[in-house]
């Protein structure tokens, strides 16, 4: 059978006016910044003028991933739609995609099949420019940053302790170690520098967790760009930077007001990594979607022992959101790779291996269930080779733990195959009241902070600091940056830090290597392996299969 590509679905969708899609989500007009006929900017006065009631937040989270994919964002798209079938007003908040993955290995990121949002296209490339400004941004702060140094240096920075990088939103493995500034004295200090992707910018996490413009700018003033010769650290706000970022900003601060393919509202703004920062779409956004929709769905990136353990003790501790249930999603195919199998064995009935890899599931179900008290709902995205035997095997475990399970076949149906999970989503809203905790508490020293979402969350046995990161955790909290909550960078493949150790791995130790603050953000960054911030691109990239008809038509995109 011959499928449509995710883009060939999106061009042959009918859109709305993107007036209409304001309508339906209840925006007046003058709130309306419009961006062509498909995308709009909502002005940030609707969240301080409108009088509407919080709607119901269900965040959207998945298994560890795996080459097999799981479909999370799909299944976003899919379950707000399906709540609309059945008679809900709903909206749905996501991250924008990075052109890196766009044009890399993984492709675009507007969901798939029948269960996206639209335009695709612009959404995937350039949208309204919100990742340009926060390069811009960024990249200024940077230009100023050694332009101070060649200027006179007057506070005395320390060329060899700058922490600040550039950025551009590609994969370009060329730039992520530099020496710039060469060419003698009036081409700058020379010094060893490094980009990363955009969405590993600091500044992409300050817009994402900032709540108005003054935050805007007092986040970015706190930002950190180095130290000076006597070890003390020198702000963005030193540099007198923040005014003139808080100007690039201005307008990449209001969220994007796009549509599925079934025309329900979706805000799509801000996407930092789900690593190396909290991986949640801005909560401005999360927040406008909450004023407009009975239901506001959203989704966490990677798994759920990083995107969703971040969207809940970073995003929901500072913005005082609280969700009122949780879908995780996975696939019986995810599950078997996870089990041992390879991606070339997935189409034959294997509960050998599914048992192997179930495991996998049933804890990042106990985590949202146990740890953080939430209400919970597996959904299976099926595929033609599940047999019924695999089916029902992740049933009955599921039920063992107090969950049920739902099959979703939005891909291939959109919001009809979502009907099913928007009833569950609605029952378990109305019927089963959440406890929510966090996993840690604020109070507690750095290192026991780690220690406990590496036990509660994670599932190992304990933590080894690397001597460097101890200093650095020392230095921290006699700066008063101790009672942060903790940002882990790790592998997303795994529960532990080593990505080969696939399931529910246990007996194991997470080391961290390196510690650091992101004083804008408000946040720990803490470091387990060698996360890269700047991607490289794989031997075939995806950017080799776009292309543009002479009419105008973008092939190739997904």
């Amino acid at each position: 059978m011959q499928y449509k590509t995710d883009i060939e679905i999106a061009q042959s969708c009918q859109l709305k006016h993107i007036n209409e899609i304001a309508k339906t989500a209840n925006i007046d007009d003058k709130y309306i910044e419009h961006y062509g006929k498909y995308k709009a900017k909502i002005d940030l006065s609707l969240l301080t003028e409108t009088k509407n009631e919080n709607g119901k937040l269900i965040l959207v989270t998945a298994i560890t991933p795996t080459p097999a994919g799981e479909g999370k964002t799909t299944t976003t798209i899919g379950l707000a739609d399906g709540l609309r079938r059945i008679g809900k007003d709903v909206t749905v908040a996501l991250r924008e995609p990075s052109l890196g993955p766009v044009f890399g290995l993984k492709g675009g990121a507007a969901g798939g099949g029948y269960a996206q949002v639209v335009p695709m296209e612009d959404i995937n490339l350039h949208f309204t420019g919100d990742f340009h400004a926060i390069g811009a941004a960024n990249n200024l702060l940077a230009a100023m940053l050694d332009n101070h140094i060649m200027q006179g240096n007057a506070l005395d920075i320390d060329i060899t302790r700058i922490t600040w990088k550039r950025c551009v939103d590609m994969n370009d493995r060329q730039l992520r170690n530099i020496v710039d500034g060469m060419g003698g004295k009036a081409n700058g200090v020379p010094r060893e520098d490094g980009f990363d992707i955009t969405v590993a910018s600091e500044i992409m996490a300050v817009l994402c967790l900032s709540e108005s413009i003054s935050d805007l700018r007092t986040r970015l003033s706190n930002i950190i760009v180095g130290y000076n010769k006597s070890g003390d650290p020198v702000t963005c706000g030193q540099l007198k930077s923040a005014g003139a970022m808080t100007a690039l900003l201005k307008d990449a601060l209001k969220p994007n007001l796009v549509q599925t393919l079934e025309g329900t509202p979706a805000f799509v703004h801000g996407g930092p990594f789900a690593n190396i920062a909290h991986g949640c779409n801005s909560v401005i956004a999360t927040r406008m979607a909450l004023k407009l929709g009975d239901y506001a769905v959203t989704e966490a990136g990677f798994g759920a022992d990083l995107g969703a353990e971040k969207f809940l003790d970073i995003k929901c501790r500072m913005a005082g959101l609280t969700p009122d249930a949780v879908v995780m999603v996975a696939t019986v195919r995810a599950l078997k790779m996870h089990g041992g199998l390879a991606k070339t064995e997935l189409g034959t009935e294997n509960l050998e291996a599914l048992s192997l890899g179930i495991p996998n599931l049933l804890r990042h179900v106990y985590n949202i269930k146990s740890v953080y008290k939430l209400p919970c709902v597996v959904a299976v995205n099926r595929f033609p080779t599940d047999t019924d035997a695999e089916i029902q095997y992740i049933i009955d475990k599921c039920r063992e733990l107090g969950v049920n399970t739902v099959l979703s076949n939005v891909w291939a149906e959109g919001g009809a195959g979502g009907i099913d999970l928007a009833k569950e989503v609605v029952r378990l809203c109305e019927e089963e009241k959440g406890d929510f905790t966090f996993s840690y508490d604020l109070d507690l020293p750095i290192a026991d902070k780690i220690e406990a979402v590496v036990k509660k969350v994670y599932g190992g046995e304990g933590i080894t600091i690397m001597p460097a990161a101890k200093k650095q955790i020392a230095l921290l909290e006699s700066q008063g940056f101790g009672k942060l909550p903790i940002c882990i960078a790790k592998t997303q493949y795994s529960f532990s830090d080593d990505a080969t150790r696939l399931g529910a791995p246990t007996g194991f130790t997470v080391t961290v290597k390196n510690v650091k603050i992101s004083a804008g953000a408000g946040f720990i960054v803490v470091l387990t392996g060698d996360i890269l911030t700047m991607p490289g691109l794989p031997k075939v990239p995806a950017a080799e299969r776009i292309d543009v008809t002479d009419d105008g038509l973008i092939t190739g995109l997904f």
